[in-house]
């Protein structure tokens, strides 16, 4: 392929200029952003200094070195591109060598390297479609909602139970990306068992934790008597619908394919019994708007005490590896950098599961109580916390310590999670370690201004800052639990009485742009007019508004407040009257009747 077509495949409108004899000039570059510029060399000493072809949109980056015949040399250096465009961008990037003798092509999302190597890219695309490799794609999401619902009708139809079907899908589904064979007619339904617990083997094999991992998975998938009872029919159909109708979505190359399998993730725990309704998965989009606002990079140690089935640490790790240049760095990052914590030992299950499918080793998950684990957290020391507590949590998920000070005839934690943020910032506290937390909690804990609630929040501006509160849709974790949430991020190790502290902003976040959908839950909705889709564009809003520290009628405010105070926008912020509708009024007048009935009184009294 010409160069010429290249450009016109991918479009011209995205070429960047800076050429030199035809060439992007990366010393040239370094030196209008007033940067220094280092060369990377090849053994024979050769500079790396100028790519054939280079195109930008956003914040997305296409490389393309042209070149008659593809040898090793060519990838090194493709890769120190790469290298170059992070340090002069920040840019997530698409790095490919193009055969200007055939139209053969090698394509990497993200680093050159093996792990982010996209096999199946043969052709060129235009750029539209390369940014599609870094963002969500709304149709494929609902696909995939519709095919767990039907998933799960066929787990029942098979007596799999409720609380076994996460765990046994994601390690199905897991043994299928890496190359299970289950259709030989001869195989028993035992042999596949047997097979699924090679594979497990295999991707263990470097985890100091293996054969912990590997007895959990026996024990309460592999093991279980339900699976056990599966014919070797139903294992197969079971395998094939997974392998036809769940598998093609899953693609951990892309961020759109790490989006999915969180999605999945979440969407069947929506099918959980009466018994774990309180158990609130963290929507996908909800965990990438709380990686952004904490700022986490390829330099961020992470940390989630209460990881559930590891939906912040997959994201975590997503945008993590989206700022790193080279596998070295992407390597560290998976292995010394993400932490996480959960007490449920079959929720814990899930999570090894969902990081081996992200190809993560995840020996830095631990199973047990964060309470218990103080000093492996001081060891870690996160640079950033992402957590959604239990927030009716029982005295056996808490310290001794604190449960001795409730009520005797109290069962659940009266803090509703507040406590898990008090004993992680006491922590780090206790070796000067400071960090930034982001968690979500129920509403309550927001506007309690009396009890063991306010108590809390006292003791911990004592020691750390209250830097934002968003408050969310009020059916954000539907139909999975019914609590009504917000976002808290607070900075630990600096007093929120320091003068240098800005007031703290408060977002008023109830439009996240989904909508609910029956049998599917609440579904991302593409705007009419820009045909994008809506929390892209209200994501941007939110985190802008916050970096910006900006109040806006109806949106956000900015306010100083006390352990004493309410922590929610609707506090603080100033109504914007030219949003207001007659549905509102109405809906308003609504409200305040039903008010009137519920408690038994009459307008007039």
């Amino acid at each position: 392929m010409i160069r010429a077509d290249m450009i016109t495949t991918v479009g011209r409108t995205y070429l960047t200029s800076n050429i030199e004899n035809d060439e992007y000039s990366y010393p040239k570059a370094f030196t209008a952003a007033s940067l220094t510029f280092v060369p990377i060399r090849n053994s024979a000493g050769r500079a790396f200094e100028k790519l054939d072809i280079r195109f930008v949109k956003d914040n997305i980056t296409v490389l393309i070195e042209t070149k008659p015949n593809f040898t090793k040399s060519d990838e090194e250096q493709l890769s120190a591109y790469v290298e170059y465009e992070k340090a002069l961008t920040g840019n997530k990037t698409i790095a490919i060598l193009a055969n200007t003798a055939n139209n053969n092509i090698k394509v990497w999302r993200g680093v050159v390297s093996e792990g982010d190597y996209m096999s199946k890219e043969t052709a060129l695309r235009s750029m539209d479609e390369y940014v599609d490799f870094y963002t969500s794609k709304i149709n494929d999401k609902e696909k995939v909602m519709q095919n767990t619902y039907k998933l799960n009708e066929l787990l029942h139809r098979h007596s799999v139970p409720e609380k076994l079907r996460s765990q046994f899908v994601g390690t199905c589904l897991l043994a299928l990306k890496n190359g299970l064979e289950y259709s030989t007619p001869s195989l028993t339904a035992a042999q596949i068992r047997a097979r699924i617990k090679e594979v497990l083997e295999d991707l263990l094999n470097s985890d100091i934790n293996k054969a912990e991992k590997l007895a959990l998975l026996n024990r309460n998938v592999l093991g279980d008597q339900y699976i056990r009872q599966l014919t070797i029919a139903a294992f197969r159909e079971i395998l094939k619908f997974i392998e036809d109708n769940i598998l093609p979505f899953i693609n951990d190359k892309s961020t759109s394919g790490q989006d999915l399998l969180n999605l999945f993730f979440v969407t069947f725990n929506k099918y959980v019994g009466k018994a774990d309704k309180n158990q609130a998965f963290t929507p996908d989009h909800i965990t990438d708007f709380m990686s952004k606002i904490t700022g986490i990079n390829k330099h961020s140690v992470v940390l989630d005490p209460c990881c559930g089935s590891g939906s912040f640490l997959v994201r975590a790790m997503t945008q993590a590896l989206d700022d790193c240049a080279t596998a070295a760095e992407q390597d560290k990052v998976k292995k010394n950098q993400i932490f996480g914590i959960e007490f449920d030992e079959n929720v814990y299950g899930l999570a090894t599961t969902n990081m081996l499918i992200h190809s993560d080793g995840n020996s830095n998950i631990r199973q047990g109580s964060c309470f218990a684990l103080a000093d492996w957290i001081k060891e870690a020391k996160p640079s950033i916390i992402l957590m959604n507590p239990p927030y009716n949590g029982q005295r056996i998920h808490l310290p001794q310590t604190y449960v001795s000070t409730w009520a005797r005839d109290k069962k659940e934690d009266p803090s509703k999670g507040l406590y898990f943020v008090k004993f992680i910032a006491d922590t780090l506290n206790s070796i000067n370690h400071q960090a930034k937390l982001a968690v979500l909690l129920p509403v309550a804990c927001a506007i309690g201004t009396s009890g063991e609630i306010s108590r809390l929040k006292n003791e911990i501006l004592e020691e750390n800052t209250l830097d934002a509160v968003f408050t969310l849709p009020s059916d954000v974790f539907h139909p999975g639990a019914s609590a009504s949430a917000c976002c808290m991020v607070f900075k630990i190790g600096i007093k929120h009485s320091d003068v240098s502290n800005p007031d703290t902003f408060f977002g008023y976040c109830r439009d996240d742009g989904f909508k609910k959908k029956k049998n599917l839950g609440r579904v991302e909705q593409i705007d009419p007019i820009t045909n994008k889709s809506r929390w892209s564009e209200i994501e941007k809003r939110w985190i802008d508004l916050y970096r910006n520290r900006q109040a806006k009628p109806g949106e956000s405010a900015v306010h100083k407040v006390s352990g004493d105070d309410e922590w929610l926008c609707e506090a603080y912020m100033e109504t914007d009257y030219t949003k207001l509708t007659e549905d509102d009024f109405q809906k308003t007048i609504n409200d305040y009747l039903a008010y009137l009935v519920r408690e038994g009184r009459t307008y007039e009294s």
